[in-house]
């Protein structure tokens, strides 16, 4: 069965693996360690990203089509019979799509059966690319590992045995779930949610962060993740956004690359940009003074904009770099960064506006009681709704590799840019979405200077 109502989902999941997550949050961990992701998380993540939760019961055949979902995978070219399901089934599609991956290797799918606890364990461990591991292990390997689990090895096949030690030894069965797979009943939902959550994580689909802001070394992994951050260079789109700025379509805009999106769930999370390391650093101590906690990642960001040349002649270094143009400005473009949170609770987000208008916003030249380099008009937002937030819209082009430019306007403004945009090359492709973003930076695209 699979669920639609958040409310219900979250009394479902509430149980059982929270419980014994919550007691090993007791004890210290490692200052390395990666914040844990629990049960309720990754059922958050699949309900907001996907629309899947799963139930107290759920048929093979519903985990079989939320692993073809959230993995993306396709059933054209695979050709199969299987004995209980036909090619006109509902079923069918997902199952074929699962045997074509090397994730299904029965011919027997029995999709209206419930879900053990072993068997969805078994399908985890081909979903996650673990197969090769688990079937590298000798016996005794296996075996050892089984029982120091608590399960016992003489109840499984010699395969299922690899598979549930390597799911075991990797991480993708958490100990909180080792008794359930050893009564071998039906997966729970929090089982099923778990390795789901974890597959998409083995195959770079789930959330990507340097740590939480509660670890102790979250500075060095900013430091170092600024450090090792340059300009951006993507001539392609640069071609036709550059262009804009030169004809006063744009006032700028910003470079960013893919691979570093974060994939937060929206409804907890927020992003905040800014061109100063010292900055990020304090905000983030900032957030810990205030006890917030929050997941972090860094995501490196080149901003573009027009350099008048009576502001004298630019200083180029590593992190900033002018081209002149026709004439006699400059299109200058500056090394800088967005940070994205996850908050524990929406209250936490919510809270955030606040916490920077009082500590990271300046309102006077001689403002005092600030974190460094604060800015007149700061600029953060949200995919989701929020209270004394301002509605925006973003104009983004893609480009052929992991590279996009985007540049954000009011909302009224958006027509002609787009129109400017295709104006200038034909085959762009622009996308369009608004979002919520602080006052500030609203005023500021209103032509207000604070």
């Amino acid at each position: 069965m699979i669920i639609r109502d958040m409310t219900l989902l979250r009394r479902l999941v509430a149980g059982g693996a929270a419980a014994a997550i919550a007691c090993a949050a007791a004890f210290p961990v490692a200052a390395a360690a990666a914040p844990a992701e629990d049960a309720n998380d990754y059922a958050l993540f699949l309900e907001e990203k996907y629309d899947i939760a799963f139930g107290a019961s759920t048929q093979k055949g519903d985990f079989l089509e939320a692993m073809q979902e959230t993995l993306e995978l396709d059933a054209k070219t695979v050709k199969i019979a299987f004995e209980d399901v036909t090619s006109d089934s509902s079923w069918f599609e997902a199952a074929a799509a699962l045997y074509g991956a090397g994730i299904m290797t029965s011919t027997t799918v029995q999709p209206e059966s419930t879900l053990t606890a072993p068997g969805a364990v078994y399908l985890a461990v081909k979903a996650s690319g673990l197969k090769e591991l688990a079937y590298s292990y000798k016996a005794d390997k296996a075996n050892a590992a089984l029982s120091k689990a608590g399960l016992t090895p003489s109840a499984y096949s010699p395969q299922a045995a690899k598979e549930l030690a390597a799911a075991i030894d990797a991480g993708l069965l958490p100990e909180a779930y080792y008794k359930e797979v050893a009564e071998g009943g039906a997966a729970s939902n929090a089982l099923l949610a778990t390795l789901l959550g974890k597959t998409l994580a083995f195959n770079d689909r789930y959330k990507h962060y340097l740590g939480s802001s509660s670890d102790a070394d979250i500075y060095v992994k900013l430091q170092d993740a600024y450090r090792t951050s340059d300009l951006i260079q993507a001539p392609e789109l640069q071609e036709v956004v550059d262009t804009a700025l030169k004809q006063d379509l744009l006032t700028g805009y910003n470079l960013k690359d893919s691979r570093y999106d974060p994939n937060f769930v929206d409804s907890l999370s927020l992003t905040y940009g800014h061109d100063n390391l010292q900055h990020a650093v304090q905000l983030i101590g900032l957030l810990r003074s205030e006890g917030i906690d929050a997941l972090v990642q860094f995501e490196p960001k080149t901003s573009a904009f027009i350099y008048l040349k009576e502001w004298g002649e630019p200083t180029e270094s590593d992190s900033y770099q002018v081209v002149q143009i026709e004439n006699g400005n400059y299109i200058a473009y500056a090394k800088e960064y967005d940070l994205s949170f996850e908050f524990e609770t929406a209250a936490d987000k919510a809270r955030f506006q606040d916490i920077v208008l009082a500590y990271a916003k300046k309102n006077s030249d001689d403002a005092a009681g600030l974190i460094a380099s604060s800015w007149w008009q700061p600029l953060y937002y949200s995919f989701t709704e929020l209270e004394g937030y301002d509605l925006i819209t973003n104009n983004k082009i893609e480009g052929s590799g992991p590279y996009y430019a985007q540049s954000f306007s009011l909302n009224a403004a958006s027509e002609a840019i787009v129109d400017g945009f295709e104006a200038l090359d034909p085959d762009v492709e622009v996308e369009t979405y608004t979002f919520w973003v602080d006052p500030p930076f609203f005023r500021y695209l209103n032509g207000e200077s604070m």
